[in-house]
């Protein structure tokens, strides 16, 4: 065991918290503050603070386990792993290799979630691989490519956000769901910025705000689209950076002003006067931001409500300027990255799409196979869960509890239980791993290498600190081993750092272009990370750096501005760059401000020499879309946006119901979501007894109007009803939430599961089920 402790992150969300390990006395090891990591400054929530407790084998799967009748009896892995292989290959023997389903999780490092979509399509040749990550980020993902050309949660780093002057945060409980990230907005609110926060609930997030509003659950769209009205009303559009920098307009214009201010109120319930301050707050200042997470997105019209955010952006002119824009929250801890890498359905590595053929000849060149070999698209997550038994035969599963997590969690739990075959890797005996075949115990955070990207588009190395408990192994390992049992003995390493290799080739000239990026350089930038796209520089990894297919906002078209007039253009970038890296620094108090900034910049850009033009000619591939940095690119769009031709899109796009709407049934809303003390399905942290005695278990939260007409107390049990089962929990009542809407948190199995009533309508475009809004009615239990 090391004597000196290692620099790691996190497990848990995607703010991928700085922490150390050290080695305690007796064994195992201790969490110790990092405060040079500037995410979190050391900071952490308990969560972070206890992820140790969950590596201790008192917890965890540390064996093999093997169905033999109804129960999981140990087995070696050699037996384990024949049966997983000898499985996989009678299935698709008999129905085919599109019976087998693969699934993956948001929370597996990016060589794990490279491996495992390379794994599908090259060894089983399946196109049935999705991931839980569609759960959480896909509405926001699919509407931040429709307008921007590119999906990266946030565009620019945390630390912007205390410098701006106004921020909406749309449906995120960001206090209790990443608590390090609350003092941000603190420092925004102390630097006379305002914060505005939409929720049904008046959470702990919300009590900080200076303005809460509390929509109607499923109508963030509505909302959206009243305050744009009001935006064009008040002549408060950006008509010069909406001429200059964007398309679309007169559409998304006569979309929004059908929905006017008295409209938008009977839909949402939030009053005209709350409207027309949140347009003042929002448009007052000399920048802002509108950020989402899970409210506004997990929703059968979540990229439409996310589509409709980005336009008020877009009409202020507040997306691709300093300080300003829209980002999304991306929730798990990996959830950036595994989304970029291949274990999407429809994904290749580096943000490529699977049905593009320059796409396919690219990483079937890396991966040393026929283009054609490559299967298509296939069935997004729920669709996939929906097929098992019927056509998906067996599944393999790593990261991934849906028995807890899914919608109409009960109907996915059948369609599991008809399966031929399920094959689960997992550090614990999650409620999905109990109904499997083979369960391999594999190792965790602390026990391997691998990187992991924060919602901030940060790569970040976590190292092994620890070494894993005999019996356990990696998932690498797991697909190297079941790859050589399958026929394919090359390909699939088992060294996080030589797979790491293979996907920045494999990401070079893609959107999220990783190949300028290296284990040595994440560990040379003081372990503060890298943010991409980060291309090789040709003249030193010219094989990486190859390849300009795509433009992640003006980064993959070398040369592209040269010509007769390239100094000018080089002069122009110049200047810019250093009005943008002084006016980051910069107080928003007052427009003045700028304009002095700005001639400070322009003298500095006259001064800055061969020094300056060396930066300047740094920026992404010679075009000046994002501004590289030693970090990588940490802010986007300052220039130009990743569309083909550098504007943003406006997508017109107007408010409709609910997939299901109350009626005499079903009087009352549900809406869904997180507590301070668990995490996702809880696997793991129910696992943690200071946890558990924190959280132990769900509620029905629920207002006393309601409360008094049901005849309920606290801590009375409650049913709540839908179209597609029944929980039972105690009652909270509380005053912090709307007369017509219940919450429950999703982090338990059994009768309080929350997702037995979630439905499972789809978003059209992302895929995404409608968690965050179904009709229920609500009992008192027998």
């Amino acid at each position: 065991m090391p004597t000196t402790s290692t620099p790691t992150h996190c497990p848990y969300c995607a703010l991928q918290c700085g922490m150390a390990l050290s080695p305690l006395p007796t064994g195992g090891v201790e969490v110790v503050e990092r405060p040079d990591f500037p995410v979190n400054r050391g900071a952490l929530c308990g969560k972070g603070r206890t992820a140790p407790a969950v590596l201790s084998s008192r917890v965890r799967l540390t064996s093999p386990l093997v169905r033999s009748g109804d129960a999981l009896v140990p087995a070696t892995w050699e037996e384990a792993l024949d049966r997983i292989a000898g499985e996989l290959g009678r299935v698709r023997s008999e129905h085919g290799a599109d019976a087998l389903g693969v699934f993956g999780g948001g929370g597996l490092t990016n060589e794990k979630a490279y491996t495992l979509g390379k794994f599908a399509r090259v060894v089983l040749g399946t196109s049935q691989i999705d991931y839980n990550g569609r759960f959480c980020m896909s509405s926001a993902a699919a509407a931040g490519i429709k307008a921007f050309g590119l999906d990266r949660g946030l565009p620019f780093p945390l630390e912007d956000i205390p410098r701006t002057g106004c921020v909406i945060l749309v449906g995120s409980n960001l206090a209790e769901t990443m608590p390090p990230a609350l003092r941000f907005f603190n420092e925004l609110r102390e630097n006379g910025g305002t914060l505005i926060v939409i929720d049904p609930r008046r959470t702990k997030t919300a009590e900080q705000a200076d303005l809460h509003l509390a929509p109607r659950p499923g109508t963030d769209l509505a909302l959206a689209l009243g305050l744009l009205h009001l935006i064009v009303a008040e002549g408060r559009v950006d008509e010069e950076y909406v001429r200059e920098r964007t398309t679309g307009w007169e559409d998304a214009r006569a979309a929004a002003m059908a929905h006017w201010p008295e409209y938008v109120e009977r839909i949402t319930g939030v009053s005209v006067p709350q409207l027309r301050e949140t347009v003042r707050l929002f448009c007052e200042p000399e920048a802002a931001m509108v950020l989402t997470a899970r409210g506004p997105e997990q929703q059968s019209k979540g990229t439409d409500t996310v589509g409709a955010w980005i336009n008020l952006c877009l009409a202020t002119g507040r997306a691709g300027r300093p300080l300003s824009g829209y980002g999304c929250l991306t929730g798990q801890g990996n959830g950036q990255g595994g989304r970029e890498h291949g274990q999407k359905a429809d994904q290749l590595p580096g943000y490529r799409k699977l049905d593009d053929p320059a796409a396919r000849r690219h990483v079937a060149e890396v991966w040393g196979v026929d283009p054609d070999s490559l299967p298509g698209p296939g069935r997004s997550a729920y669709e996939l869960l929906d097929a098992l038994g019927s056509d998906v035969r067996s599944l393999l599963l790593m990261g991934s509890n849906p028995v807890v997590s899914a919608p109409h969690a009960a109907h996915i739990e059948e369609r599991i239980k008809s399966l031929e075959f399920l094959a689960v890797c997992d550090v614990v005996l999650s409620e999905t791993a109990a109904l499997a075949d083979v369960v391999l115990p594999v190792t965790q955070w602390a026990e391997e290498t691998g990187t992991t990207t924060s919602l901030e588009g940060r790569v970040l190395l976590r190292r092994r600190a620890i070494t894993a408990p005999d019996g356990v192994r990696s998932d690498l390992e797991v697909l190297h081993e079941l790859a050589a049992r399958l026929g394919v003995e090359k390909g699939f390493p088992t060294d996080p750092e030589e797979v790491f290799e293979e996907l920045r080739r494999a990401s070079a000239g893609g959107v999220a272009d990783y190949s300028g990026i290296t284990y040595a350089r994440l560990m040379e930038e003081s372990g503060a990370g890298v943010f991409w796209p980060c291309p090789a520089e040709p003249e030193t990894d010219g094989e990486a750096g190859a390849g300009d297919e795509a433009d992640a906002g003006g980064r993959a078209d070398a040369g592209g501005e040269a010509g007769a007039d390239g100094d000018e253009k080089r002069d122009r970038r110049l200047n810019a760059a250093a009005v943008s890296e002084l006016w980051a620094t910069a107080s928003l108090s007052a427009a003045g401000d700028r304009a002095a900034v700005e001639g400070d910049a322009l003298t500095a850009g006259d001064e800055e020499g061969e020094e300056g033009e060396e930066n300047a000619e740094g920026s992404e591939g010679g075009r000046p879309g994002h501004r590289r940095a030693a970090g990588g690119t940490p802010r986007l769009f300052l220039d130009r946006f990743a569309t083909e031709d550098g504007r943003a899109r406006f997508v017109p796009v107007s408010h409709r119901p609910n997939a299901e709407e109350p009626d005499d049934d079903y009087p009352v809303l549900l809406t869904t979501g997180r507590v301070v003390s668990q995490y996702q399905s809880g696997a793991q942290t129910r696992r943690v007894d200071e946890l558990n005695a924190a959280a132990p278990g769900p509620f029905v939260e629920l207002h006393p109007r309601l409360a008094a007409r049901l005849g309920a107390s606290e801590g009375d049990p409650l049913a709540v009803v839908s179209r597609r089962g029944r929980a039972v929990a105690p009652a909270r009542i509380t005053t912090g939430i709307r007369p017509d809407t219940v919450f429950m948190p999703f982090h338990w199995p059994g009768e309080g599961r929350a997702n037995t009533l979630t439905n499972p309508a789809l978003d059209p475009t992302s895929r995404m089920p409608e968690f965050k809004v179904c009709a229920v009615r609500v009992e008192i239990a027998g």
